[in-house]
């Protein structure tokens, strides 16, 4: 079809999929497996091998040809998108002068737990170098962490899934882990917790629960972002994965 030869089928495929999803999280009243992006994602895949079926030809073909030209225009949106999360942070400045050393050190001690742990685990399980370079960069937002996964030798498919399942994790139990760990009692732990680990749906689901937090968790996604951009390819150097 000559539909699948332009990116409209990309984008639409990509939205009608997503609007099912939303459609189907509300009914569901937040049920998280039909969390609008994890939704899209496996029904996505689901749907392009049975049309690669149908068509008798490799599913690989059927993604690069049909579906990618209109995926990339998409994730290319995923950069001003993060970048509009400067708009809850610039309305919060003042927040941001007065615990500026709490933030950026609280990030930063959260992100050298999440790189060993995630060594540590990848170890201790035996994946492959290639494995552990797809998790590191996980800690990011997606637009951010799939080319830093690219570059130190990572799998972005693996990648990709890690942010989602994570950002698909926090907005499913945010509000249960907030009262496990006690961030209920201060706005700007909710806002950095969901943050740092939710990254932009995390930021999303904070904004929900009023503007501080949706600043402080949009202050998170953009410093755990540049740390990764920084720490991750010398971190990856120094245990052995190159970059």
């Amino acid at each position: 079809m000559e539909l699948l030869r332009t990116p409209i089928f990309g984008i639409f495929f990509s939205l009608i999929l997503y609007t099912i999803g939303q459609y189907a999280f509300k009914k569901s009243k937040g049920f998280f497996l039909l969390q609008p992006l994890f939704f899209a994602m496996v029904a996505g895949i689901i749907i392009l091998w049975l049309m690669a079926l149908i068509m008798k030809i490799p599913v690989q073909t059927l993604y690069t040809q049909a579906y990618k030209p209109g995926g990339d225009l998409i994730f290319w949106f995923l950069n001003p998108a993060t970048i509009a999360f400067a708009v809850p942070l610039y309305k919060k400045n003042d927040v941001i002068k007065k615990y500026w050393r709490e933030i950026i050190s609280s990030l930063i001690i959260g992100m050298i737990v999440s790189l060993t742990t995630i060594v540590a685990i990848s170890k201790f399980v035996g994946l492959s170098t290639a494995s552990m370079a797809s998790m590191l960069p996980q800690a990011a937002t997606t637009a951010i962490a799939l080319p830093i996964a690219k570059s130190i030798g990572g799998n972005t498919a693996v990648t990709a899934m890690a942010c989602i399942l994570n950002a698909v994790i926090i907005y499913a139990l945010g509000k249960k882990l907030v009262t496990f760990f006690h961030l209920d009692k201060s706005d700007i732990g909710v806002g950095l917790g969901l943050g740092t680990s939710g990254h932009t749906v995390g930021a999303a689901f904070a904004l929900e629960l009023g503007e501080l937090q949706g600043a402080m968790a949009a202050i998170a996604v953009v410093v755990i972002g540049l740390v990764v951009d920084l720490v991750i390819p010398i971190f990856s150097y120094i245990i052995g994965l190159g970059g």
